[in-house]
């Protein structure tokens, strides 16, 4: 079916009823030809074009990179299962825990939509179109069908314009109009890491095996065949025949590349960067010779930062207007309402905060709410009656203690009194013994 280009000034098409915007796109092959960094060069520039923004070739270069490049793709998984990985609930108006969304949450399909959320930071737009009835679906739209800056959706990858989706509620577009995402900043080093694979392939292809070197009489030309059948059947190394009268000399850079480092190196620093475009850090990923627990445990809270506002993006879209309608669309009870992830609990940290909080509660009053809050402990239902009972055995027990100690006061008097006692009785038997020995030597002639 033929698609006639809209032109400046003319109405946007509005797609029927009945029909999906997914079905009226022609679908075209990525673009797997071989790229350069000129190629990426002229995609931005197409891409950023103020009269005709196009960015089906920055997207079939993104394409081309992220399915081959292991490191990069790995990168970018890492990033999102962060994410997916996390606790995500549901809570109405009053803030209570809403259990019917859950089997929707852990659903594969609501799965696949925080994904696509957050390969929008990656490509820079995304598109989804609802598929209305009963259970929550959608089709993915193809990034080079889209046109943030004029909120279309074409139906040719290679024209300008394309069907408005500014009346069309069940079509959900992502990103910012000028934002051509994270892979932006690593396209560049793929392309170079990719060149310097071709180049450390070459290197082992050449010198990962000896070199032989024959030589002959220019003027034997018998001797010459044999030499080149032999060398044929004994083998693949490279081979290199040569008259007796000629000067060889083979250079073969062994003297700075002995052992391939300078393509590694080369390899190792593209990884890095791509590593710090999209973590925002290289250690998590990677070790290098100078890293340590410090600068570990930096790069890992650095990398928590990311993750923490990747969070809150992701709740900004779940809880977004648009798409809170379109599950009230689908009969969930959803307005009012707002989706959040479980906080997680940094044992550390909160090992410090306790040494802390220990030391203020000895200088002044801390409400219970702020324990629970802060430690996340789950306060009971029946709160008030366990404070009542825990506050009678706290008396209980201050007065069993209190009682001790009256009891010990009075045996510390008694014992007080014992030993006097016993001393007026051990005076009064050194003044008898002194008596007795005065009156023994006072007969002593």
């Amino acid at each position: 079916m033929a698609h006639k280009k809209n032109k400046p000034g003319v109405n946007k098409e509005t797609p029927k009823v009945d029909n999906l915007i997914v079905t009226e796109i022609v679908n075209v092959a990525h673009n797997r030809n071989r790229k350069d960094v000129g190629t990426l060069k002229t995609a931005i520039e197409r891409a950023e074009s103020v009269t005709v923004p196009n960015r089906y070739r920055l997207y079939d270069l993104y394409h081309d990179v992220v399915t081959i490049d292991g490191h990069l793709s790995g990168l970018l998984d890492k990033r999102t299962k962060s994410v997916t990985n996390k606790g995500l609930t549901f809570h109405d108006k009053s803030g209570k825990k809403v259990d019917e969304l859950d089997t929707l949450i852990n659903s594969p399909q609501f799965e696949r939509f925080v994904e696509i959320c957050m390969e929008t930071l990656y490509w820079g737009t995304s598109a989804i179109e609802f598929i209305i009835g009963q259970d929550f679906r959608f089709e993915e739209i193809d990034r080079r069908h889209i046109r943030p800056e004029t909120q279309e959706i074409a139906t040719n990858m290679f024209d300008s314009n394309g069907i408005s989706i500014e009346n069309l509620p069940q079509v959900m577009m992502l990103g910012k109009k000028n934002d051509l995402g994270k892979l932006l900043q690593c396209s560049m080093y793929a392309l170079y890491k990719r060149s310097g694979f071709g180049d450390f392939a070459q290197y082992v292809e050449i010198f990962g095996q000896p070199v032989r070197v024959v030589k002959y009489d220019a003027y034997d030309t018998e001797t010459q065949k044999k030499l080149r059948q032999t060398l044929e059947e004994s083998g693949s190394s490279l081979t290199i025949m040569i008259p007796k009268q000629a000067e060889f000399e083979m250079l073969d850079g062994k003297t700075s590349n002995g052992n391939g480092e300078l393509q590694k190196s080369l390899i190792e620093v593209c990884n890095q960067e791509m590593s710090i475009a999209i973590l925002g850090n290289s250690e998590t990923t990677t070790s290098s010779n100078s890293s340590g627990y410090a600068q570990a445990a930096v790069h890992q809270s650095q990398q928590l930062e990311i993750t923490q506002s990747d969070l809150r993006y992701i709740c900004n879209i779940l809880n977004s207007e648009q798409f809170l309608n379109v599950l009230a669309s689908y009969g969930y009870n959803v307005l009012g309402g707002a989706f959040c992830f479980d906080e997680e609990i940094d044992l550390q940290k909160l090992k410090s905060r306790l040494d802390i909080d220990i030391q203020l509660a000895n200088k002044v009053p801390i409400a219970d709410d702020y324990w629970y809050e802060t430690y996340g402990i789950p306060k009971p239902d029946n709160y008030d009656q366990l404070k009542q009972e825990q506050e009678e055995q706290e008396e209980r027990r201050q007065a069993v203690l209190e009682s001790i100690k009256q009891n010990g006061k009075e045996n510390d008097k008694e014992e007080d009194k014992n030993e006097r006692k016993e001393e007026k009785n051990a005076t009064k038997k050194q003044s008898k013994l002194f008596d007795q020995l005065a009156d023994f030597f006072g007969f002593a002639p």
